[in-house]
């Protein structure tokens, strides 16, 4: 198999390569003057199975639409060069929170994203924790997979609270089932039966509000977990209204930092202690030195590579997720 990582994703890219051993494979990226670019690769991929890897969020150096306009081009380079099999290894999918329409004539850009992934000839799509699972899975017609971080952040958050009475919450009611399937590891880990909670939230033209929690956190340490986090508002919100309850201790689990430029105040929010993250995403956007201090990153590498194996080899995804 060969493995690509187009230039603004290579730092997670060569974290998978050196779990799996071997090296990435060569590629050429050329920028003109215009604005306009060519990719193709550089070593024959007729009839193998092709991974490419693109985490699609915007940075300093190019645009969200800038990352998935190269990734398509190139993964249309490897259709004419007749690579057998071609899996895009997406961790965080762009555009995955517009799935329906919340006005008239809003666009469902999830659906439209799949068309043009489908439309350069790609095989398979590989997320983690993508938005709204069902959405993604309806979009698009060829096939995918969803990895889940749950797993990593059990490994974490057992030895730190384990022995604390934990309520796990989501943020808001549409986050439930993310809620219970963590709460579900949790239980199985720590040998106890763990409530969840959720706080009311509703958004229109871009404002937030609800402050209500269902269930009962005084006392408890509170465990927030979502799929990703933007501006940070969500978090404060939620810690803020568990510390207001009594809760004890709060913290926030979300697998994707997306971190736009206002979770630099946000996220100053005393009452929320820290904020586990994974590499899905690198974490560039921060810059106020009390809200680093609160993150912590963990690797999800070693778990796309065993997916790439896998998937490589004819193994079971199910069996990886569930293991």
């Amino acid at each position: 198999m060969n493995i690509f990582a187009l230039n603004s994703n290579r730092n997670f890219a060569e974290l998978i390569a050196k779990e799996l051993n071997i090296p990435l494979s060569e590629h050429q990226e050329i920028d003109f003057e215009d604005g306009e670019h060519k990719s193709r690769p550089l070593v024959n991929v007729r009839n193998q199975d092709v991974f490419v890897i693109q985490s699609l969020y915007g940075d300093e150096q190019k645009t969200v639409n800038d990352k998935l306009c190269r990734l398509l081009f190139f993964i249309g380079a490897l259709k004419d060069a007749s690579a057998k099999n071609i899996t895009a290894i997406v961790p965080y999918l762009c555009y995955a929170r517009k799935d329906r329409k919340t006005k008239s004539r809003d666009p469902v850009t999830t659906r439209y994203l799949a068309c043009l992934f489908e439309a350069v000839g790609v095989d398979r799509v590989v997320t983690i924790d993508v938005h709204n699972l069902q959405a993604y899975q309806n979009a698009f017609r060829c096939n995918t997979e969803n990895l889940e971080a749950r797993k990593l952040f059990a490994d974490y958050f057992v030895p730190l609270v384990g022995k604390d009475e934990i309520v796990i919450m989501s943020p808001d009611f549409g986050g439930i089932k993310r809620a219970e399937k963590f709460q579900q590891i949790l239980n199985k880990r720590l040998k106890k039966e763990f409530p969840v909670a959720f706080m009311e939230k509703y958004r229109s033209e871009g404002n937030v509000w609800g402050e209500m929690v269902s269930g009962e956190v005084k006392d408890k340490t509170v465990i927030i977990i979502d799929d990703l986090v933007s501006s940070g508002t969500t978090l404060a919100r939620s810690s803020a209204a568990c510390k207001r309850m009594g809760a004890k201790k709060v913290f926030a689990v979300v697998t994707h930092g997306v971190f736009t430029s206002k979770a630099d105040i946000a996220l100053q929010e005393e009452s929320l202690e820290q904020i586990v993250i994974t590499n899905s995403i690198p974490l560039f956007r921060l810059k106020n030195p009390k809200v680093l201090e609160k993150i912590k990153v963990l690797d999800i590498a070693p778990l796309f590579a065993e997916t790439i194996k896998r998937l490589n080899n004819g193994g079971s995804i199910v069996e990886l997720l569930e293991e």
